[in-house]
């Protein structure tokens, strides 16, 4: 779809520059009979003034033919006109699509990188990479779901540190509210938000299918990020769904490499 936009607005660009060139080359042509036929009617109104008679019928006819080429002009030049406007349209979508390339870029990059790996560390370290660099975050903290306790902890903060992060009860607060329901929470005006760590910003839910394992709590944007764009929500829905695979899987790998060298160690305990 974006190939076939790109291949319109290149054909329109294509076809404004020869729209233009023939306009430009039959303006002139206009102007220039212009000036033929309005030298012509001063030539006959010379020739009234000093005593010679020119022919009524061919007045009128080069005046209205001048005023013909005049109203020819200014079609031309409206038409001109509107093609420079659909092609400024053109222009932009072109733009606007190079950027849409970009970003689906950066979201294949950030989503071939969350499961590039399944050590957990990495994993956060990955995860916080793509919040500040690709949504432009300063304060934030990825806290997990204890199922046990039922309460959210950080287990990695940015801009923060991480005993600032106090728990929080599932169902409590934005945060618990937020892990509760598995709908992503925006403050209503970022530029007059204070940071408030039990009511983020932005509050991000962690969830595989309809399970939600943590949350993404944003305190503060990046001083050059004064809004969000559409390939922000995007990165959010990616966090929201891939980070958290990655998470969940990387816990579920590291339990398992405990557990089986517990397992070796107590095997080479009995067979020593």
């Amino acid at each position: 779809m974006q190939k076939d936009d790109e291949r319109l607005v290149h054909s329109r660009g294509e076809e404004f520059l020869q729209v233009f060139k023939k306009g430009a080359e039959f303006t002139q042509d206009l102007l220039k009979e212009n000036e033929r036929l309005r030298y012509r009617l001063l030539e006959l109104e010379k020739s009234q003034i000093g005593g010679e008679t020119a022919p009524a019928v061919e007045v009128k006819k080069l005046t209205e033919r001048i005023a013909d080429l005049e109203a020819e002009k200014q079609e031309i030049l409206d038409r001109i006109r509107h093609v420079e406007e659909e092609n400024q349209d053109f222009a932009a979508r072109y733009l606007e699509i190079e950027d849409e390339n970009n970003n689906l870029a950066n979201l294949y990059i950030a989503s071939y990188q969350l499961h590039s790996t399944l050590d957990f560390r990495e994993v956060l370290q990955i995860i916080t990479e793509i919040i500040i660099n690709l949504i432009g975050a300063e304060e934030f903290a990825i806290m997990l779901l204890d199922e046990k306790s039922d309460e959210l902890q950080a287990v990695a903060t940015e801009g923060v540190e991480r005993t600032e992060i106090p728990c929080v009860r599932l169902g409590k607060g934005v945060i618990g509210g937020v892990a509760s329901s598995g709908e992503s929470h925006f403050a209503t005006d970022f530029d007059a938000y204070e940071r408030d760590f039990n009511a983020p910003m932005v509050c991000i839910p962690l969830k595989i299918k309809e399970h939600v394992i943590g949350v993404l709590a944003i305190y503060k944007l990046l001083m050059q990020k004064k809004e969000f764009a559409p390939v922000d929500y995007e990165l959010f829905t990616l966090l929201a769904g891939h980070a958290a695979t990655a998470i969940f899987s990387s816990r579920l790998y590291s339990d398992s490499e405990r557990k089986l060298s517990t397992i070796q160690g107590f095997i080479d305990l009995l067979t020593k």
